[in-house]
């Protein structure tokens, strides 16, 4: 615990400090509240010690100037001369509690620990509403195939190091479940697990999104704002498509895994975490470090530990076992069932989007079917198209198939991405090697 003690009366803030400090406690002290508010925008201190009169700027104009200042410091005021207004006064302006001159340092210690317990439940409090949505929304990963057994089994070992991890594989293979996966298997499991879509966020938000900002950093910066990275902190970080991120960020993100330090944007004061850092990619990262797109010493960071997870196709064995899942975790179709004649028509097909097109399929199939078993005919026509195209090169097919898709919505790219259930990026990148710019 860091504690700040503002006070004029030099006998008296010797006195706590070594008392306090005899206590373990971290202290600070400042002789007007002047210097008092330069410390505290330096480094951030859980609790203030403050005395209410002192010559120039009194611990009421420093109340009000933290408040201002979004500065979270529990404050515990320290008077000679309480009454009941200075008391509901400064409570107004945001105090935890006050103490009347003279005090017992066992009256002091119990004050400051309570206030540093408030000041810890509003932290975790922040924490548990990023992790609530997240908890309830938890997948599971279904497989009985050995090669995802195998990438499964090599995640369990990988979690117990604290070396980061990158996870490779096609846009909708599960990077971030197995992400997830590496989380809970870790001695971090009981922290946070926070998922952040690199390619999904612009540069300029991206960056307080994950290293926070202080008040007036940017226009519309009305207060301070912690990172993802520090409601993160003594848990995991997962970083999806780390490819996209820019040559800035990539310098900022390599100086944190490092050594555990950032600033937030606008700010002056270090910040210091302790996470793990979990990363995905659909991209060729060797080829993007060769072609000067992915710093080469971030690469060796991220990578101490790598996996890659084979695409859907290549495991067609598990398509029966996961559209079970998805039926069985579709509320109000959860008692639906699917034949075995369209069971063959998705195993037959190419599943450029992996799990997470089977997934669309699956629901959009259950939404449309008149009975209580999906059958063939309540299949995407490409798809039962496609079965007539066994002497044909997959690629031409998946060609085929995501060219249907994209004439059918106008070339409306996202609305595209999301019926093929795969990333707008990866659309992208395919219609542009299709030759088809807009």
């Amino acid at each position: 615990m860091k504690i700040l003690i503002v006070d004029d009366d030099k006998n008296l803030r010797k006195v706590l400090v070594n008392e306090l400090s005899d206590a373990g406690y971290e202290v600070s002290q400042a002789d007007n509240g002047i210097k008092a508010v330069q410390l505290i925008e330096k480094e951030e201190q859980d609790v203030l010690l403050l005395d209410l009169n002192m010559p120039g700027m009194n611990g009421m104009e420093i109340l009000k100037q933290l408040r201002e200042l979004d500065i979270p410091t529990e404050v515990v005021i320290l008077t000679a001369y309480a009454t009941v207004s200075t008391a509901v006064e400064a409570m107004k302006n945001g105090a935890y509690d006050y103490l009347t001159k003279p005090f017992q340092i066992e009256e002091l210690i119990t004050a400051v620990e309570r206030a540093y317990e408030k000041k810890r439940l509003l932290s975790e409090n922040l924490l548990l509403k990023s992790q609530l949505k997240r908890q309830t929304e938890r997948k599971k990963i279904v497989t009985n195939h050995p090669l995802m057994l195998e990438v499964l089994e090599t995640a369990r070992k990988f979690a117990l190091s604290a070396f980061p991890v990158l996870i490779s594989g096609e846009s909708g293979v599960g990077k971030e479940l197995v992400a997830q996966a590496v989380h809970d298997s870790s001695p971090r499991s009981e922290g946070p697990f926070i998922p952040i879509n690199c390619g999904a966020i612009p540069d300029t938000m991206l960056e307080s999104e994950l290293f926070g900002h202080e008040k007036g950093a940017f226009t519309g910066a009305y207060a301070k704002k912690p990172g993802l990275l520090e409601i993160a902190n003594h848990g995991s970080v997962f970083l999806d498509e780390i490819g996209e991120l820019s040559p800035v960020l990539q310098g900022k993100l390599l100086r944190v895994i490092e050594n555990g330090n950032f600033f937030r944007v606008g700010g002056i004061k270090e910040v210091g975490v302790d996470v793990r850092f979990v990363s995905a990619t659909n991209k060729d990262i060797n080829k993007e470090v060769e072609e000067g797109r992915f710093r080469q010493d971030l690469y060796y960071r991220i990578s101490s530990l790598a996996l890659t997870i084979p695409p859907l196709r290549e495991r067609k064995e598990d398509i029966p076992l996961l559209v079970e899942h998805i039926i069985k975790s579709t509320g109000m179709f959860k008692n639906r069932g699917i034949s075995k004649k369209a069971l063959k028509v998705l195993a037959g097909y190419s599943w450029p989007g992996n799990v997470r097109e089977l997934q669309n399929v699956v629901h959009r199939s259950l939404f449309l079917s008149r009975n209580q078993i999906i059958d063939e005919d309540e299949l995407p026509a490409d798809m039962l198209v496609g079965r007539k195209t066994s002497g044909r090169k997959l690629g031409d097919i998946e060609r085929e198939h995501i060219l249907k898709v994209y004439r059918e919505v106008n070339g409306q790219k996202r609305k595209a991405a999301q019926i093929l259930g795969v990333d707008p990026k990866t659309l992208y990148r395919k219609l542009s090697s299709y030759g088809i710019k807009e």
